[in-house]
């Protein structure tokens, strides 16, 4: 079945996670067409192993995000029996809007594909996995850092598409304190906090960790809503953002079940509470029990030493 992929940039290029998404597409054994917004990552993309085409979206809309505008473009390039974009918060919007467009299911936040038509995401909270069998036509989101990423070489064909478009494009976003660091959705390391680090301006400590070993930060929902500094993009859980780092440090988070939700697919979880009975612990590979104040030098002071070395 033939694929078609919408990327995701960032820093003005591609983004790590479109490889995945490729790699991700050769379980379905048909040709893969990824679609370039803003043409951000093109040659990139057509050198990724598994790619037949890629399309270039060029014109006044594409210069900021914006959901209606970017699917109107996309939906009639969309050809394939299948469209993939990542689980971020834009890939799922596009994928969800484009779906609507062409009168299509669409199934979000897979982590595993199995012989070309089954495929596994998370389900009640992350307690379980549903296993079942896709119908296409159909579009899917996958979960970042969940899919082996596409191995360079390839050479593929290239096309670029003009829009001309006259819709009216208004973007008001604003811009987070965490919008230079790496997105929580997408890190392979995550650093977060909780309402017990006490004060938004504590934050800092961990932002300091996360530049010593090269991690987004993150928050629980109780950060985000008690303190109007911390934005919601930094929101890890049931109602922010789900995530499947190779790590997650979770400091000062009791472990609500909302929160577990969004990273308990973690492949090691490193939990500091000073409650010792904290649910945090129930999930987590490695405890700390200790207050951040205590905990978080240390912890900084052994990793730039085991970076050091």
């Amino acid at each position: 079945m033939d694929v078609t992929i919408i990327s995701e940039s960032s820093d003005g290029g591609l983004h790590p996670v479109t490889s995945q998404l490729i790699g991700a597409s050769s379980k379905f054994g048909g040709s893969v067409t990824v679609l370039c917004p803003g043409g951000i990552g093109s040659s990139e993309a057509a050198s990724k192993m598994g790619v037949s085409r890629v399309v270039s979206l060029v014109g006044d809309c594409f210069e900021n995000y914006d959901c209606k505008a970017w699917s109107q473009e996309l939906a009639p390039l969309v050809d394939s029996e299948i469209l993939i974009s990542s689980a971020s918060h834009i890939g799922r919007e596009l994928a969800s809007s484009i779906a609507a467009l062409k009168n299509i299911p669409v199934v979000q936040d897979i982590i595993e594909i199995e012989d070309g038509l089954t495929i596994m995401r998370p389900i009640y909270s992350g307690k379980a996995i549903e296993k079942s069998k896709i119908n296409p036509p159909c579009a899917l989101t996958l979960r970042a850092n969940s899919f082996e990423p596409a191995s360079e070489g390839g050479e593929a064909d290239s096309a670029t598409v003009n829009s001309g478009s006259n819709i009216s494009v208004v973007v008001k976003q604003a811009l987070a304190k965490a919008s230079e660091r790496l997105d929580v959705s997408e890190a392979d390391i995550i650093i977060s906090g909780g309402r017990g680090m006490g004060s938004p301006s504590n934050f800092s400590e961990l932002n300091s960790i996360a530049d010593v070993i090269g991690a987004a930060v993150g928050a629980s929902r109780a950060a985000v809503d008690t303190w109007e500094e911390i934005p919601h993009e930094m929101q890890v859980g049931q109602t922010g953002k789900t995530v499947t780092p190779s790590l997650y440090i979770a400091v000062g988070i009791s472990g609500a079940i909302q929160h577990l939700a969004g990273m308990r697919t973690s492949k090691y979880i490193l939990a500091i509470n000073k409650d010792s009975e904290a649910p945090i612990f129930g999930v987590a590979d490695y405890g700390i029990v200790s207050t951040w104040e205590d905990a978080l030098p240390i912890l900084k002071t052994e990793l730039e030493n085991l970076i050091s070395n």
